[in-house]
Protein backbone atom coordinates (compact mmCIF):
# COMPACT_ATOMS: atom_id res chain seq x y z
CA UNK A 1 0.00 0.00 0.00
CA UNK A 2 1.53 3.16 -0.88
CA UNK A 3 1.53 5.74 1.70
CA UNK A 4 -0.64 9.23 1.16
CA UNK A 5 1.09 12.65 2.09
CA UNK A 6 -1.19 15.68 3.85
CA UNK A 7 -1.29 18.25 1.48
CA UNK A 8 1.17 21.10 2.85
CA UNK A 9 -0.35 24.77 3.93
CA UNK A 10 0.39 27.47 1.24
CA UNK A 11 0.39 31.12 1.04
CA UNK A 12 -2.52 30.45 -1.52
CA UNK A 13 -4.33 28.26 1.36
CA UNK A 14 -3.77 31.13 3.94
CA UNK A 15 -5.85 33.84 2.19
CA UNK A 16 -8.64 36.17 3.98
CA UNK A 17 -11.68 36.70 1.86
CA UNK A 18 -12.86 40.53 1.91
CA UNK A 19 -14.97 41.10 5.45
CA UNK A 20 -17.82 42.92 3.20
CA UNK A 21 -17.30 46.24 5.61
CA UNK A 22 -17.91 49.68 4.28
CA UNK A 23 -14.31 50.73 4.31
CA UNK A 24 -14.71 52.94 1.72
CA UNK A 25 -16.20 55.46 4.89
CA UNK A 26 -12.54 55.59 5.63
CA UNK A 27 -9.09 56.92 4.66
CA UNK A 28 -5.57 56.32 6.18
CA UNK A 29 -3.20 58.49 8.16
CA UNK A 30 -1.20 60.51 6.70
CA UNK A 31 2.68 60.37 6.69
CA UNK A 32 5.28 62.89 7.64
CA UNK A 33 7.90 63.16 5.67
CA UNK A 34 11.20 63.18 8.16
CA UNK A 35 13.24 60.90 6.36
CA UNK A 36 16.21 61.23 8.86
CA UNK A 37 14.26 60.71 11.88
CA UNK A 38 16.72 60.04 14.93
CA UNK A 39 13.84 59.03 17.18
CA UNK A 40 14.00 54.89 17.05
CA UNK A 41 17.74 55.13 18.13
CA UNK A 42 16.12 56.80 21.23
CA UNK A 43 15.78 55.11 24.54
CA UNK A 44 13.87 56.48 27.65
CA UNK A 45 16.70 56.61 30.43
CA UNK A 46 14.70 58.89 32.98
CA UNK A 47 11.45 59.72 33.80
CA UNK A 48 9.33 62.46 31.97
CA UNK A 49 7.45 65.06 33.47
CA UNK A 50 3.81 63.71 34.63
CA UNK A 51 0.26 65.60 35.05
CA UNK A 52 -2.72 63.59 36.19
CA UNK A 53 -5.94 64.73 34.58
CA UNK A 54 -8.12 61.89 36.75
CA UNK A 55 -9.82 65.19 38.18
CA UNK A 56 -10.99 67.25 35.03
CA UNK A 57 -10.40 64.57 32.09
CA UNK A 58 -11.27 61.43 33.90
CA UNK A 59 -13.65 62.75 36.42
CA UNK A 60 -15.90 64.31 33.03
CA UNK A 61 -16.01 60.72 31.43
CA UNK A 62 -17.67 59.30 34.54
CA UNK A 63 -20.96 58.16 34.21
CA UNK A 64 -21.49 59.29 38.22
CA UNK A 65 -18.82 61.95 38.51
CA UNK A 66 -16.97 62.37 41.95
CA UNK A 67 -18.72 63.67 44.62
CA UNK A 68 -16.39 66.42 46.35
CA UNK A 69 -15.32 63.52 48.68
CA UNK A 70 -14.43 61.08 46.21
CA UNK A 71 -12.61 63.92 44.09
CA UNK A 72 -10.70 65.02 47.15
CA UNK A 73 -9.80 61.46 48.09
CA UNK A 74 -8.36 61.46 44.45
CA UNK A 75 -6.38 64.28 45.21
CA UNK A 76 -4.59 63.02 47.93
CA UNK A 77 -4.14 59.93 46.58
CA UNK A 78 -2.02 61.51 43.39
CA UNK A 79 -0.37 64.17 46.09
CA UNK A 80 0.35 60.67 48.07
CA UNK A 81 1.90 58.72 45.01
CA UNK A 82 4.55 61.70 44.51
CA UNK A 83 2.50 63.77 41.16
CA UNK A 84 3.74 67.52 40.95
CA UNK A 85 1.63 68.65 38.19
CA UNK A 86 -2.41 67.70 38.70
CA UNK A 87 -5.17 69.05 36.43
CA UNK A 88 -8.09 69.64 39.11
CA UNK A 89 -11.02 70.54 37.31
CA UNK A 90 -13.18 72.71 34.73
CA UNK A 91 -13.97 75.34 37.27
CA UNK A 92 -16.13 77.38 34.27
CA UNK A 93 -17.61 74.55 33.64
CA UNK A 94 -19.82 74.75 36.70
CA UNK A 95 -20.37 75.21 40.36
CA UNK A 96 -19.06 71.71 41.84
CA UNK A 97 -15.65 72.21 40.13
CA UNK A 98 -15.20 75.69 40.65
CA UNK A 99 -15.43 74.95 44.58
CA UNK A 100 -13.51 71.92 44.77
CA UNK A 101 -10.27 73.96 43.30
CA UNK A 102 -11.43 76.84 45.68
CA UNK A 103 -11.63 74.19 48.67
CA UNK A 104 -8.22 72.28 48.12
CA UNK A 105 -6.49 76.15 48.14
CA UNK A 106 -8.05 77.45 50.71
CA UNK A 107 -7.84 74.20 53.34
CA UNK A 108 -4.16 74.03 52.42
CA UNK A 109 -4.52 71.00 50.90
CA UNK A 110 -1.86 71.43 48.09
CA UNK A 111 1.32 70.75 49.35
CA UNK A 112 3.91 73.79 48.24
CA UNK A 113 5.45 71.54 45.48
CA UNK A 114 2.04 70.73 43.37
CA UNK A 115 1.00 72.69 40.84
CA UNK A 116 -2.47 72.53 40.30
CA UNK A 117 -3.91 73.23 36.64
CA UNK A 118 -7.17 73.92 35.15
CA UNK A 119 -8.99 74.15 31.91
CA UNK A 120 -10.63 76.76 30.45
CA UNK A 121 -12.10 77.34 26.37
CA UNK A 122 -11.24 80.43 24.39
CA UNK A 123 -14.02 82.98 25.95
CA UNK A 124 -13.47 85.82 27.92
CA UNK A 125 -16.36 85.15 30.51
CA UNK A 126 -15.02 81.67 31.16
CA UNK A 127 -11.39 82.37 31.04
CA UNK A 128 -12.29 84.88 34.14
CA UNK A 129 -13.92 82.86 36.27
CA UNK A 130 -10.98 79.92 35.47
CA UNK A 131 -8.73 82.59 36.66
CA UNK A 132 -10.51 83.56 39.89
CA UNK A 133 -11.21 80.10 40.74
CA UNK A 134 -6.96 80.42 41.40
CA UNK A 135 -6.65 83.11 44.01
CA UNK A 136 -4.71 82.36 47.02
CA UNK A 137 -2.76 79.59 45.15
CA UNK A 138 0.95 79.16 45.29
CA UNK A 139 1.44 77.14 41.99
CA UNK A 140 -1.30 77.04 39.26
CA UNK A 141 -1.45 76.41 35.30
CA UNK A 142 -4.44 77.52 33.14
CA UNK A 143 -4.50 75.47 30.19
CA UNK A 144 -6.44 76.96 27.17
CA UNK A 145 -7.50 74.81 24.23
CA UNK A 146 -8.91 75.07 20.63
CA UNK A 147 -9.88 72.64 17.92
CA UNK A 148 -7.51 73.15 15.12
CA UNK A 149 -8.29 70.65 13.02
CA UNK A 150 -10.05 70.72 8.95
CA UNK A 151 -13.04 69.14 10.22
CA UNK A 152 -13.89 71.38 13.10
CA UNK A 153 -13.12 73.69 11.81
CA UNK A 154 -15.70 73.33 8.76
CA UNK A 155 -18.04 71.83 10.63
CA UNK A 156 -18.16 73.61 13.97
CA UNK A 157 -16.62 76.63 13.79
CA UNK A 158 -17.39 77.71 10.05
CA UNK A 159 -14.16 79.66 10.35
CA UNK A 160 -10.71 80.11 8.13
CA UNK A 161 -7.51 79.20 10.05
CA UNK A 162 -7.15 82.93 10.74
CA UNK A 163 -9.91 82.74 12.78
CA UNK A 164 -8.93 79.71 14.64
CA UNK A 165 -5.81 81.48 14.94
CA UNK A 166 -7.17 84.18 16.57
CA UNK A 167 -9.29 82.78 18.86
CA UNK A 168 -5.85 80.79 20.36
CA UNK A 169 -4.09 84.38 20.33
CA UNK A 170 -6.83 86.54 21.74
CA UNK A 171 -7.43 83.43 24.46
CA UNK A 172 -3.93 83.61 25.31
CA UNK A 173 -3.86 87.54 26.06
CA UNK A 174 -6.99 87.53 27.84
CA UNK A 175 -5.60 84.91 30.15
CA UNK A 176 -2.61 86.67 30.92
CA UNK A 177 -4.65 90.13 31.35
CA UNK A 178 -6.95 88.08 33.84
CA UNK A 179 -3.80 86.43 35.68
CA UNK A 180 -1.91 90.16 36.33
CA UNK A 181 -5.84 91.47 37.64
CA UNK A 182 -7.06 89.07 39.69
CA UNK A 183 -3.84 86.96 41.15
CA UNK A 184 -1.34 87.89 43.66
CA UNK A 185 3.01 87.62 44.14
CA UNK A 186 1.73 84.75 46.17
CA UNK A 187 1.16 82.93 42.77
CA UNK A 188 3.45 80.96 40.85
CA UNK A 189 1.43 81.37 37.57
CA UNK A 190 1.75 79.55 34.36
CA UNK A 191 0.71 78.87 31.08
CA UNK A 192 -0.38 75.88 28.72
CA UNK A 193 -1.86 75.98 25.20
CA UNK A 194 -3.04 72.90 23.29
CA UNK A 195 -4.29 73.00 19.83
CA UNK A 196 -6.95 70.01 20.17
CA UNK A 197 -7.37 67.32 18.11
CA UNK A 198 -3.62 68.12 17.07
CA UNK A 199 -3.85 64.26 15.61
CA UNK A 200 -6.24 65.76 12.46
CA UNK A 201 -4.70 69.22 12.20
CA UNK A 202 -2.11 69.74 9.27
CA UNK A 203 1.35 70.28 11.04
CA UNK A 204 2.34 73.41 9.15
CA UNK A 205 -1.06 75.00 10.41
CA UNK A 206 -0.44 73.26 13.93
CA UNK A 207 3.20 75.34 14.37
CA UNK A 208 1.50 78.64 13.61
CA UNK A 209 -1.12 78.28 15.46
CA UNK A 210 1.83 77.43 18.43
CA UNK A 211 4.02 79.98 17.33
CA UNK A 212 1.28 82.73 17.55
CA UNK A 213 0.30 82.05 20.77
CA UNK A 214 4.21 81.84 21.75
CA UNK A 215 4.71 85.18 20.41
CA UNK A 216 1.87 86.52 22.76
CA UNK A 217 3.16 84.80 26.11
CA UNK A 218 6.79 85.62 25.34
CA UNK A 219 8.47 82.41 26.53
CA UNK A 220 12.12 83.05 27.69
CA UNK A 221 14.56 81.95 30.74
CA UNK A 222 12.50 81.02 33.69
CA UNK A 223 9.27 81.75 31.70
CA UNK A 224 8.31 78.64 29.86
CA UNK A 225 5.11 77.84 27.75
CA UNK A 226 3.43 74.13 27.94
CA UNK A 227 2.66 73.12 24.43
CA UNK A 228 0.15 70.03 24.83
CA UNK A 229 0.10 68.20 21.39
CA UNK A 230 -3.23 66.32 22.24
CA UNK A 231 -4.17 62.45 20.70
CA UNK A 232 -7.65 63.92 21.14
CA UNK A 233 -8.83 60.86 19.07
CA UNK A 234 -5.98 58.41 17.94
CA UNK A 235 -5.84 58.20 14.37
CA UNK A 236 -2.41 56.79 13.64
CA UNK A 237 0.11 54.18 14.39
CA UNK A 238 1.84 55.16 17.52
CA UNK A 239 5.37 55.37 15.13
CA UNK A 240 3.62 58.05 12.70
CA UNK A 241 2.82 59.69 15.96
CA UNK A 242 5.94 60.62 17.14
CA UNK A 243 7.17 61.89 13.92
CA UNK A 244 4.74 64.51 14.15
CA UNK A 245 6.40 65.42 17.89
CA UNK A 246 9.66 65.30 16.46
CA UNK A 247 8.55 67.27 13.43
CA UNK A 248 7.11 69.86 15.84
CA UNK A 249 10.14 69.45 17.91
CA UNK A 250 12.77 70.75 15.59
CA UNK A 251 10.31 73.25 14.09
CA UNK A 252 9.83 75.16 16.60
CA UNK A 253 11.62 78.50 17.49
CA UNK A 254 11.82 78.64 21.14
CA UNK A 255 12.20 75.44 22.02
CA UNK A 256 14.16 75.67 24.62
CA UNK A 257 11.82 76.76 26.56
CA UNK A 258 8.86 75.02 25.58
CA UNK A 259 8.00 72.69 27.53
CA UNK A 260 6.57 70.44 24.75
CA UNK A 261 3.84 67.47 26.35
CA UNK A 262 1.79 64.50 25.08
CA UNK A 263 -1.78 63.76 25.46
CA UNK A 264 -2.71 60.40 24.03
CA UNK A 265 -6.56 58.41 23.73
CA UNK A 266 -7.11 55.14 23.11
CA UNK A 267 -8.73 54.98 20.26
CA UNK A 268 -6.91 52.71 18.36
CA UNK A 269 -5.65 50.69 21.59
CA UNK A 270 -1.80 51.92 21.50
CA UNK A 271 -1.75 55.21 23.57
CA UNK A 272 0.81 53.66 25.89
CA UNK A 273 3.44 53.27 23.27
CA UNK A 274 2.60 56.64 21.57
CA UNK A 275 3.05 58.06 24.47
CA UNK A 276 6.79 56.50 24.87
CA UNK A 277 7.78 56.95 21.17
CA UNK A 278 6.53 60.68 21.61
CA UNK A 279 8.90 60.57 24.76
CA UNK A 280 12.03 59.05 22.05
CA UNK A 281 11.04 61.69 19.95
CA UNK A 282 11.45 64.57 22.40
CA UNK A 283 8.01 65.20 24.53
CA UNK A 284 8.93 66.50 28.16
CA UNK A 285 5.61 65.74 29.89
CA UNK A 286 2.77 62.91 29.79
CA UNK A 287 -0.83 63.61 30.67
CA UNK A 288 -3.07 60.87 31.09
CA UNK A 289 -5.14 58.67 33.97
CA UNK A 290 -4.35 56.12 36.18
CA UNK A 291 -5.60 52.75 34.74
CA UNK A 292 -6.28 54.89 31.52
CA UNK A 293 -9.62 56.67 32.56
CA UNK A 294 -11.24 58.92 30.70
CA UNK A 295 -13.48 59.49 27.24
CA UNK A 296 -14.70 56.97 25.24
CA UNK A 297 -11.43 54.53 24.99
CA UNK A 298 -10.01 56.07 28.30
CA UNK A 299 -6.66 58.59 28.29
CA UNK A 300 -3.34 56.86 28.10
CA UNK A 301 -2.73 55.08 31.29
CA UNK A 302 -0.15 56.68 33.87
CA UNK A 303 0.32 53.41 35.92
CA UNK A 304 1.34 51.19 33.13
CA UNK A 305 3.41 53.91 31.93
CA UNK A 306 4.94 54.07 35.01
CA UNK A 307 5.13 50.65 35.81
CA UNK A 308 6.99 50.13 32.52
CA UNK A 309 9.91 52.51 33.39
CA UNK A 310 10.51 50.77 36.62
CA UNK A 311 10.37 47.10 34.96
CA UNK A 312 13.32 48.64 33.27
CA UNK A 313 15.52 49.82 35.83
CA UNK A 314 14.06 54.08 35.49
CA UNK A 315 12.80 55.75 38.23
CA UNK A 316 8.96 56.43 37.24
CA UNK A 317 9.28 59.15 40.12
CA UNK A 318 5.79 58.31 41.25
CA UNK A 319 5.17 55.52 44.16
CA UNK A 320 3.82 52.47 43.06
CA UNK A 321 4.81 50.52 45.71
CA UNK A 322 1.20 49.79 47.43
CA UNK A 323 -0.45 49.34 43.82
CA UNK A 324 -3.60 47.69 45.40
CA UNK A 325 -4.36 50.66 47.41
CA UNK A 326 -4.06 52.56 44.43
CA UNK A 327 -6.37 50.57 42.76
CA UNK A 328 -8.92 50.32 45.07
CA UNK A 329 -9.20 53.97 45.61
CA UNK A 330 -9.10 54.70 42.10
CA UNK A 331 -12.29 52.18 42.16
CA UNK A 332 -14.13 53.96 44.79
CA UNK A 333 -13.75 57.07 43.66
CA UNK A 334 -14.27 56.12 39.50
CA UNK A 335 -16.64 53.84 40.62
CA UNK A 336 -15.68 51.33 37.95
CA UNK A 337 -14.00 48.32 38.37
CA UNK A 338 -10.36 47.86 37.28
CA UNK A 339 -9.90 44.72 34.65
CA UNK A 340 -8.45 41.54 36.49
CA UNK A 341 -6.10 41.63 33.81
CA UNK A 342 -4.92 44.87 34.12
CA UNK A 343 -1.25 45.50 33.53
CA UNK A 344 0.75 45.36 36.32
CA UNK A 345 -2.84 46.21 38.75
CA UNK A 346 -5.05 43.62 37.81
CA UNK A 347 -6.05 40.88 40.40
CA UNK A 348 -5.04 37.86 38.30
CA UNK A 349 -1.46 39.41 36.55
CA UNK A 350 0.20 37.99 38.69
CA UNK A 351 -1.34 34.72 38.84
CA UNK A 352 -0.65 31.65 36.86
CA UNK A 353 -2.96 28.91 36.28
CA UNK A 354 -1.39 26.82 33.60
CA UNK A 355 0.39 24.15 35.19
CA UNK A 356 3.38 24.68 33.26
CA UNK A 357 3.78 27.86 34.45
CA UNK A 358 3.29 27.93 37.78
CA UNK A 359 6.36 25.25 37.31
CA UNK A 360 8.58 27.72 35.84
CA UNK A 361 7.89 30.06 38.55
CA UNK A 362 8.25 28.34 41.24
CA UNK A 363 11.86 27.04 39.63
CA UNK A 364 12.49 30.89 38.91
CA UNK A 365 11.86 31.95 42.33
CA UNK A 366 14.75 28.81 43.67
CA UNK A 367 16.63 29.82 41.28
CA UNK A 368 17.05 33.31 42.63
CA UNK A 369 17.30 31.64 46.25
CA UNK A 370 20.37 29.74 45.49
CA UNK A 371 21.82 32.41 43.16
CA UNK A 372 22.17 34.95 46.12
CA UNK A 373 22.75 32.42 48.72
CA UNK A 374 26.00 31.99 46.49
CA UNK A 375 26.87 35.13 45.44
CA UNK A 376 26.21 36.61 49.51
CA UNK A 377 23.62 38.15 49.16
CA UNK A 378 20.02 38.46 49.84
CA UNK A 379 16.95 38.43 46.71
CA UNK A 380 16.32 41.75 46.89
CA UNK A 381 20.14 42.64 45.61
CA UNK A 382 20.24 40.80 42.69
CA UNK A 383 19.04 41.39 39.20
CA UNK A 384 15.09 39.70 39.23
CA UNK A 385 14.99 37.06 36.75
CA UNK A 386 11.81 34.63 37.23
CA UNK A 387 10.27 33.39 34.29
CA UNK A 388 6.49 34.59 33.28
CA UNK A 389 6.99 37.48 35.97
CA UNK A 390 8.55 40.92 34.03
CA UNK A 391 8.80 42.29 38.21
CA UNK A 392 9.07 41.28 41.61
CA UNK A 393 4.98 41.43 42.75
CA UNK A 394 6.28 42.14 46.46
CA UNK A 395 7.83 45.73 45.08
CA UNK A 396 4.40 46.53 44.44
CA UNK A 397 2.57 45.47 47.88
CA UNK A 398 1.60 41.79 46.10
CA UNK A 399 2.32 38.73 48.87
CA UNK A 400 3.87 35.88 46.89
CA UNK A 401 0.53 33.57 47.85
CA UNK A 402 -0.99 35.18 45.42
CA UNK A 403 1.62 33.78 42.84
CA UNK A 404 3.07 30.58 44.09
CA UNK A 405 0.01 28.49 44.09
CA UNK A 406 1.74 25.35 42.17
CA UNK A 407 -1.06 22.36 42.23
CA UNK A 408 -3.68 24.64 43.67
CA UNK A 409 -6.15 25.76 40.97
CA UNK A 410 -8.05 22.68 40.34
CA UNK A 411 -11.67 23.09 41.31
CA UNK A 412 -11.82 26.71 42.10
CA UNK A 413 -14.55 27.70 39.97
CA UNK A 414 -16.43 25.31 41.14
CA UNK A 415 -16.04 25.95 44.62
CA UNK A 416 -17.08 29.56 43.91
CA UNK A 417 -20.03 28.02 42.25
CA UNK A 418 -21.18 26.07 45.12
CA UNK A 419 -20.67 28.47 47.75
CA UNK A 420 -22.44 31.28 45.86
CA UNK A 421 -25.55 29.07 44.26
CA UNK A 422 -26.06 26.77 47.52
CA UNK A 423 -25.03 29.57 49.95
CA UNK A 424 -25.16 32.82 48.78
CA UNK A 425 -21.42 33.70 49.25
CA UNK A 426 -20.57 35.77 46.14
CA UNK A 427 -16.45 35.24 47.56
CA UNK A 428 -13.62 37.89 45.88
CA UNK A 429 -11.50 36.14 43.46
CA UNK A 430 -8.15 36.36 45.71
CA UNK A 431 -10.77 34.66 48.31
CA UNK A 432 -11.61 31.93 45.91
CA UNK A 433 -7.76 31.80 45.24
CA UNK A 434 -7.15 31.02 48.92
CA UNK A 435 -9.95 28.31 50.03
CA UNK A 436 -9.36 26.24 47.01
CA UNK A 437 -5.77 25.95 48.17
CA UNK A 438 -7.66 24.50 51.38
CA UNK A 439 -9.89 22.10 49.43
CA UNK A 440 -6.40 20.86 47.41
CA UNK A 441 -4.60 20.34 50.60
CA UNK A 442 -8.41 18.09 51.66
CA UNK A 443 -8.63 16.31 48.17
CA UNK A 444 -4.91 15.59 48.27
CA UNK A 445 -4.80 14.05 51.54
CA UNK A 446 -8.34 11.68 51.33
CA UNK A 447 -8.47 11.27 47.25
CA UNK A 448 -11.43 11.28 45.96
CA UNK A 449 -14.42 13.60 45.43
CA UNK A 450 -14.93 16.29 47.72
CA UNK A 451 -18.90 17.32 47.89
CA UNK A 452 -20.67 19.96 48.13
CA UNK A 453 -21.65 19.29 51.60
CA UNK A 454 -17.58 18.48 52.22
CA UNK A 455 -16.95 22.15 50.40
CA UNK A 456 -19.80 24.39 53.06
CA UNK A 457 -17.89 22.24 56.44
CA UNK A 458 -14.97 22.80 55.75
CA UNK A 459 -15.90 26.36 54.51
CA UNK A 460 -17.31 26.54 58.07
CA UNK A 461 -14.78 25.36 59.58
CA UNK A 462 -11.96 27.44 58.35
CA UNK A 463 -13.95 31.00 58.19
CA UNK A 464 -17.40 30.73 60.29
CA UNK A 465 -16.89 28.46 63.77
CA UNK A 466 -19.61 27.31 65.68
CA UNK A 467 -20.34 29.39 68.65
CA UNK A 468 -20.75 26.40 70.78
CA UNK A 469 -17.30 25.27 69.63
CA UNK A 470 -15.27 28.27 69.19
CA UNK A 471 -11.83 28.30 68.40
CA UNK A 472 -8.99 31.47 68.14
CA UNK A 473 -8.49 34.06 70.43
CA UNK A 474 -11.07 36.45 70.37
CA UNK A 475 -14.34 36.04 70.37
CA UNK A 476 -16.51 39.00 69.73
CA UNK A 477 -20.11 39.44 71.82
CA UNK A 478 -21.23 42.96 70.93
CA UNK A 479 -19.47 46.36 69.50
CA UNK A 480 -20.52 50.25 70.00
CA UNK A 481 -19.49 52.78 67.48
CA UNK A 482 -19.23 56.23 68.25
CA UNK A 483 -18.05 59.55 65.45
CA UNK A 484 -16.41 62.26 66.83
CA UNK A 485 -16.80 65.86 65.85
CA UNK A 486 -13.78 65.20 63.85
CA UNK A 487 -15.45 62.21 61.89
CA UNK A 488 -13.22 59.48 63.65
CA UNK A 489 -14.39 56.65 64.64
CA UNK A 490 -14.45 55.24 68.48
CA UNK A 491 -15.24 51.98 68.73
CA UNK A 492 -16.15 50.04 72.48
CA UNK A 493 -15.97 46.25 71.51
CA UNK A 494 -17.24 43.23 74.41
CA UNK A 495 -15.36 40.57 73.95
CA UNK A 496 -14.17 37.16 74.93
CA UNK A 497 -9.88 37.31 74.37
CA UNK A 498 -7.72 33.81 75.40
CA UNK A 499 -10.79 32.90 77.60
CA UNK A 500 -10.76 36.19 79.86
CA UNK A 501 -14.10 38.31 78.93
CA UNK A 502 -12.65 41.77 78.27
CA UNK A 503 -13.56 45.49 76.23
CA UNK A 504 -11.54 46.66 73.58
CA UNK A 505 -11.80 50.07 72.25
CA UNK A 506 -10.09 52.10 69.42
CA UNK A 507 -10.25 55.05 67.05
CA UNK A 508 -9.82 55.40 63.38
CA UNK A 509 -11.07 56.45 60.40
CA UNK A 510 -13.90 54.36 60.36
CA UNK A 511 -14.95 51.38 62.52
CA UNK A 512 -12.56 48.70 60.75
CA UNK A 513 -9.81 51.20 61.33
CA UNK A 514 -10.81 51.68 64.96
CA UNK A 515 -11.40 47.51 65.51
CA UNK A 516 -7.43 47.36 64.36
CA UNK A 517 -6.62 49.91 66.86
CA UNK A 518 -8.43 48.25 69.64
CA UNK A 519 -6.76 44.96 69.29
CA UNK A 520 -2.90 46.46 68.89
CA UNK A 521 -3.92 46.84 73.16
CA UNK A 522 -4.13 42.81 72.96
CA UNK A 523 -0.80 42.42 70.54
CA UNK A 524 -2.26 41.74 67.40
CA UNK A 525 -0.38 43.86 64.54
CA UNK A 526 -3.49 43.61 61.76
CA UNK A 527 -3.29 45.98 58.57
CA UNK A 528 -6.22 46.13 56.24
CA UNK A 529 -5.58 45.15 52.43
CA UNK A 530 -9.21 44.29 50.72
CA UNK A 531 -12.77 44.87 51.71
CA UNK A 532 -15.69 44.18 50.32
CA UNK A 533 -19.39 43.13 51.10
CA UNK A 534 -23.30 42.14 49.50
CA UNK A 535 -26.10 41.30 50.73
CA UNK A 536 -27.13 37.58 50.69
CA UNK A 537 -30.37 38.14 49.93
CA UNK A 538 -33.65 40.72 49.16
CA UNK A 539 -36.04 42.56 51.72
CA UNK A 540 -35.59 44.12 55.10
CA UNK A 541 -34.56 40.97 56.79
CA UNK A 542 -31.78 39.84 54.82
CA UNK A 543 -28.07 39.55 56.23
CA UNK A 544 -24.97 41.00 54.67
CA UNK A 545 -21.63 39.39 53.87
CA UNK A 546 -17.98 41.02 54.88
CA UNK A 547 -14.86 39.98 52.92
CA UNK A 548 -11.69 41.66 54.65
CA UNK A 549 -8.34 40.18 53.57
CA UNK A 550 -5.74 41.42 56.32
CA UNK A 551 -2.21 41.03 56.85
CA UNK A 552 -1.67 39.43 60.21
CA UNK A 553 1.34 39.07 61.77
CA UNK A 554 3.19 38.72 59.29
CA UNK A 555 0.19 36.22 57.52
CA UNK A 556 -1.88 37.53 54.76
CA UNK A 557 -5.32 35.79 55.08
CA UNK A 558 -9.11 36.51 54.23
CA UNK A 559 -11.72 36.82 56.85
CA UNK A 560 -16.00 36.55 56.97
CA UNK A 561 -18.62 38.24 58.66
CA UNK A 562 -22.29 37.41 58.29
CA UNK A 563 -24.23 39.41 60.09
CA UNK A 564 -27.96 41.64 59.04
CA UNK A 565 -25.71 44.88 60.72
CA UNK A 566 -23.27 45.83 58.01
CA UNK A 567 -20.76 46.85 60.79
CA UNK A 568 -20.83 44.37 62.73
CA UNK A 569 -20.49 41.80 60.00
CA UNK A 570 -17.19 43.67 59.35
CA UNK A 571 -16.12 43.14 62.76
CA UNK A 572 -16.57 39.34 63.00
CA UNK A 573 -14.77 39.02 59.61
CA UNK A 574 -12.12 40.88 60.89
CA UNK A 575 -11.94 38.60 63.63
CA UNK A 576 -12.37 35.27 61.35
CA UNK A 577 -8.96 36.45 60.00
CA UNK A 578 -7.05 37.19 63.23
CA UNK A 579 -8.50 34.09 64.89
CA UNK A 580 -7.49 31.92 61.43
CA UNK A 581 -3.41 33.41 61.92
CA UNK A 582 -3.68 32.30 65.36
CA UNK A 583 -4.82 28.96 64.41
Amino acid sequence: MTATRPTPITNATRLQKPSGMPIHKYRGYDAVDIPDRTWPDQRITRAPRWLSTDLRDGNQALIDPMSPARKREMFDLLVRMGYKEIEVGFPSSGETDFAFVRSIIEEGAIPEDVTISVLTQAREDLIERTVESLIGARRATVHLYNATAPTFRRVVFRGSKDDIKQIAVDGTRLVMEYAEKLLGPETIFGYQYSPEIFTDTELDFALEVCEAVCDVWQPEEGREIILNLPATVERSTPSTHADRFEWMSRNLTRREHVCLSVHPHNDRGTAVAAAELALMAGADRIEGCLFGQGERTGNVDLVTLGMNLFSQGVDPQIDFSQIDEVRRTSEYCNQMEVHPRHPYAGDLVYTAFSGSHQDAIKKGFDAMEADAAAQGRTVDDIEWAVPYLPIDPKDVGRSYEAVIRVNSQSGKGGIAYVLKNDHKLDLPRRMQIEFSRIIQAKTDAEGGEVTPTQIWSTFRDEYLPNPDDAWGRVQLRTGQTTTGSDGRDTITVEATVDGTDTVLSGTGNGPISAFFEALQAIGIDARLLDYTEHTMSEGASSQAASYIECAIDGKVLWGIGIDANTTRASLKAVVSAVNRASR
